[in-house]
């Protein structure tokens, strides 16, 4: 069973939401995978995703009220066999905790899996308005389908 871990900064945003659609497109798909998501800081390590990002994933038909945030642990490299970050600040943050090449070969942007959205990185919609939430479940519904597609 392959294992992958989304994350982010603060686990309440981007990461949980990949994590949400993953699952969905996993047992969309029937494939046997486990995921979780985490963030690299703890700030809000224990609490639910963003009201707001709750709500946009609820009107996209996707339930965010089980996801709880937690900090990445160094023991998550050898749990996971992908670690998909959701930008270059969170990949360096994720990089700069192992020395180890099998560690590091495991962590890549999401992004890196798109095949239809042009986006570089996810972008952080915390401090955005309304729409940055859904284009983050739009780039994220498409990285998460090319992620599957090309490693299932």
């Amino acid at each position: 069973m392959k294992s992958v871990l989304f994350v982010c900064l603060g686990n309440i945003c981007r990461s949980p939401m990949a994590e949400v659609i993953f699952k969905h497109e996993i047992a969309e798909a029937g494939l046997d995978y486990t995921c979780d998501s985490a963030g690299t800081s703890a700030v809000h390590a224990g609490e639910k995703a963003d009201s707001r990002m709750r709500e946009s994933a609820k009107q996209r038909e996707y339930n965010l009220e089980e996801v709880r945030s937690r900090q990445f642990e160094k023991s998550d490299f050898d749990k996971f066999d992908f670690i998909l970050v959701m930008d270059e600040s969170n990949y360096q943050n994720i990089r700069a905790l192992s020395n180890r090449d099998e560690d590091i070969k495991k962590v890549s942007l999401i992004t890196d899996y798109c095949k239809n959205e042009s986006a570089s990185e996810v972008p952080d919609p915390y401090y955005g308005g309304e729409n940055g939430f859904f284009e983050v479940i739009d780039i994220l519904e498409d990285a998460i389908r090319g992620f599957i597609s090309e490693t299932k």
